[in-house]
């Protein structure tokens, strides 16, 4: 018996399964990984971009911004994979997504606000540090483009970032509480696209196997948890999801 049709036996019983899913599942949609060969990290120094740096150095806010205006992230589309959720969620399987993506794409190919958890926030946004207004991240890139380079609060002068939790930034205490509440309702998790190696993010699945969850992990690449997943399930996430979610939907 395959991986695939394992984790499909483990699965197919149970009613209330959770995604959780990393930069892995984005990959197919033309948005680079992190810590892959050809990821983020390996052309940046993260510890350029710490929220310290940001709010205290103008020069590392210009170049976040620059970077954000060649990312080509808001113009990435859903790929299956997200499509495949989106499947599972209106079959009634899936009780959420927490998600440690930035992109938004879980909304964008059809799930709802309230059924995903974005623990490391959103790139479309754009807030305010000081007064807590916000714009669509294509306002203030129009910005960008139009010659301000550090462009400041048009409310209040303050400092403003993309909604996006940066090294050394604490992450949302209601998408955490969240995130928690749903580990310990659902029966199995299912992590996708993630090395699962960025702590606390990769708490989430931990939890909900150490409440009796099955686990079942689909990455293209070894994991920091392979040895404790129930099924691990190597390759793409597009097509590993799309067979995933047919089969499970057919068969309730």
């Amino acid at each position: 018996m395959s991986s695939l049709e394992e984790a499909i036996a483990l699965l197919t019983p149970r009613r209330r399964l959770l995604a959780f899913t990393g930069a892995g599942i984005s990959t197919e949609s033309g948005i680079p990984d992190f810590r892959g060969p050809n990821g983020v990290w390996t052309k940046i120094d993260p510890s350029e971009f710490t929220f310290d740096k940001y709010v205290t150095n103008p020069e590392t806010r210009k170049r976040s911004w620059q970077m954000r205006v060649s990312s080509g992230v808001l113009d990435a589309a859903p790929n299956p994979a997200h499509r495949a959720l989106v499947d599972l969620w209106k079959a009634g399987r899936l009780i959420g997504v927490v998600t440690q993506n930035i992109d938004g794409l879980h909304q964008a190919a059809g799930l709802p606000d309230e059924a995903v958890v974005e623990l490391h926030g959103n790139v479309r946004t754009v807030d305010c540090l000081e007064c807590g207004a916000s714009w669509t991240t294509e306002e203030v890139i129009a910005r960008v483009d139009a010659g301000e380079e550090d462009p400041p609060c048009t409310e209040c002068g303050g400092i403003i970032k993309v909604s996006v939790i940066s090294f050394g930034q604490a992450m949302p205490m209601r998408e955490v509480d969240l995130a928690q509440q749903w580990a310990a309702q659902c029966d199995a998790v299912v992590a996708i696209g993630s090395t699962l190696s960025v702590y606390p993010a990769a708490y989430v699945p931990l939890e909900a196997k150490e409440t009796g969850a099955a686990y079942v992990i689909v990455n293209q690449g070894p994991t920091d948890h392979d040895d404790i997943a129930d099924v691990v399930v190597p390759g793409p996430a597009g097509e590993t999801l799309t067979s995933l979610a047919s089969r499970l939907i057919t068969n309730p």
